[in-house]
């Protein structure tokens, strides 16, 4: 499969191929998510709140120079990455939110920096059967698709791996001028 190199630095294939695609825009609308969730391997069983998380922190996230979140967070769970992407160690983060709660643009958002942690695996298994991943049969606003979608900036769609595009505005430093 041919790769190409996302904007935000992310690989993703060249070749049209069906992915997760999120609106956050639309997501965010939901006081609390109703999605449901075929993630085997936690009882908690939403995975859907790792891929907001990630969508977050890739694009939406301001990329503070000064970066207090990092510093609040009392068990060096926080950090960020060579691409300039803050990461979050699962095994680390008690889930005090105090990043959330130091964020001063409400990047993290306290219910997508949960405790115990899901991680999505895109229902590789119901996907590879021609099936759905069940978040987008049970999202009532269809904030989550599953179609041939490519990283289009124009669009405000975002490539954060090769599995998952996000709509969302991402915030964009402005030049400073004197």
């Amino acid at each position: 499969m041919a790769k190409a190199s996302s904007k935000i630095g992310r690989t993703i294939p060249k070749v049209d191929e069906k992915r997760l695609f999120v609106d956050l825009e639309v997501c965010v609308k939901c006081p609390e998510c109703v999605a449901k969730c075929d993630y085997f391997y936690h009882p908690v069983n939403n995975g859907l709140i790792s891929v907001r998380e990630r969508a977050a922190m890739s694009v939406v996230c301001r990329r503070c120079e000064n970066l207090v979140c990092v510093s609040a967070c009392t068990r060096d769970a926080l950090e960020k990455d060579a691409e300039g992407v803050l990461r979050r160690y699962n095994m680390r983060c008690v889930g005090c939110k105090s990043c959330s709660i130091a964020c001063p643009f409400g990047t993290l958002m306290p219910e997508i920096i949960p405790y115990a942690v899901s991680v999505c695996d895109y229902c590789i298994g119901r996907v590879e059967g021609d099936g759905i991943p069940i978040c987008v049969e049970t999202c009532p606003l269809n904030a989550i698709r599953f179609e041939e979608v490519r990283e289009d900036i124009s669009k405000n769609n975002y490539a954060v791996d090769e599995r998952l595009v996000v709509h969302a505005l991402p915030w964009k430093k402005e030049a400073v001028t004197e």
